[in-house]
């Protein structure tokens, strides 16, 4: 067995208003079965932080994403990230610099590749009253000072704009995945 990698999983709309549910067991489970070691979930909401060989965090994508819908009959998006790149995630958060933002209200949206260019000049050109959003590579960092419930930068307008299926969460539990794979 070669060098195991720790990796950060996120999936997208599961155990959501009671639609597309999975219990967190189950779902360990079917990663042992995939292969993924030391698993450990956080919260009903389809965080993971697992190890497995070296590989392309979009093969992990799609082998978990295929074994979730043969196992549970829906399709899930699955984005994988390494500890590299979550760890500049968590470092480059433009909003941490500002001491006037209160980083309750910081959320991150994770996308599913980076957004085409022409894309991006479109949507960077969008002013919203409160809430600000910055685009770094395949995540998007939102500041929502009213509380995300009620922001129009959701996944929804996101995938729109963009393209690309997105997947947000908050800021807590970015850290907390975080200090998880680091204490496997």
């Amino acid at each position: 067995m070669g060098k195991m990698t720790t990796y950060i999983t996120i999936l997208r709309g599961i155990n959501v208003s009671g639609n597309r549910p999975i219990k967190m067991d189950a779902l360990k489970v079917l990663c042992a079965k995939e292969g993924l070691t030391n698993t450990q979930t956080y919260i009903q909401s389809g965080n993971l932080v697992f190890q497995h060989e070296k590989k392309d965090p979009t093969e992990i994508e799609t082998k978990l994403s295929s074994a979730i819908q043969k196992t549970f009959g829906f399709d899930v998006p699955v984005i994988v990230r390494d500890m590299t790149s979550w760890g500049k995630l968590i470092s480059s958060n433009p909003f941490s610099v500002d001491p006037a933002k209160d980083e309750a209200f910081f959320h991150v949206t994770f996308l599913s590749d980076k957004p085409a260019a022409a894309d991006l000049l479109k949507i960077n050109t969008l002013v919203f009253k409160d809430d600000v959003f910055k685009i770094v590579g395949k995540e998007v960092f939102l500041y929502c000072p009213k509380g995300y419930g009620i922001t129009k930068l959701n996944n929804g307008f996101f995938e729109n704009k963009l393209k690309l299926q997105a997947t947000t969460r908050n800021w807590k539990t970015v850290k907390q995945l975080w200090t998880m794979a680091e204490g496997i």
